[in-house]
């Protein structure tokens, strides 16, 4: 995909995740494997200034992917993965601050990831009526925010639910 020159500039360097989005292959996970260490970042600061931290950032995401989106004249261009690291870096901030004092931090992180794709991807209710109904930045970054409040449910769910079996 191509893009306009004035698509360049802050908001092509914020949706693209500093050119993560351009990856020809799978840019979605790619954004998501990139995320990681932003999302790890995240879990050694006090939960108030992540929180905020990921607040801002979906604030930043929604205006640059709106941006892009006149720019290009596309909807969620697979070139926007700012979604994606907002998505991931959610659902490994809430399943590490429940779980990383009882489960190894490997095995937290690659929960998260693997859910958060999982969802993204299927897009099961309501991040499908999210991602077709809501336009522009919002429609681009919510249903991501979505994707990771459930992925984060489904897992802490699992591990409730292995919890109980086990004693």
């Amino acid at each position: 995909m191509t893009t306009s020159t004035e698509s360049r500039g802050l908001p092509f360097i914020v949706a693209t995740f500093l050119g993560v989005g351009l990856s020809p292959v799978a840019p979605g996970t790619v954004g998501s494997v990139a995320a990681l260490p932003l999302a790890v970042l995240l879990l050694h600061w006090p939960i108030l200034f992540s929180s905020a931290t990921l607040v801002v950032l979906f604030m930043l995401g929604t205006w640059c992917a709106n941006h892009l989106e006149r720019a290009t004249g596309l909807h969620d261009a697979q070139i926007i993965v700012i979604d994606e690291v907002v998505g991931q870096c959610l659902t490994l901030l809430i399943l590490g601050t429940w779980f990383l004092t009882h489960i190894d931090p490997y095995v937290v992180l690659a929960l998260s990831f693997v859910s958060f794709r999982l969802i993204d991807i299927l897009k099961p209710w309501p991040v499908s009526w999210l991602d077709q109904q809501v336009g522009g930045g919002l429609g681009v970054m919510i249903d991501d925010v979505a994707a990771a409040l459930i992925a984060a449910g489904l897992v802490a769910g699992g591990y409730s639910l292995m919890q109980l079996a086990w004693s």
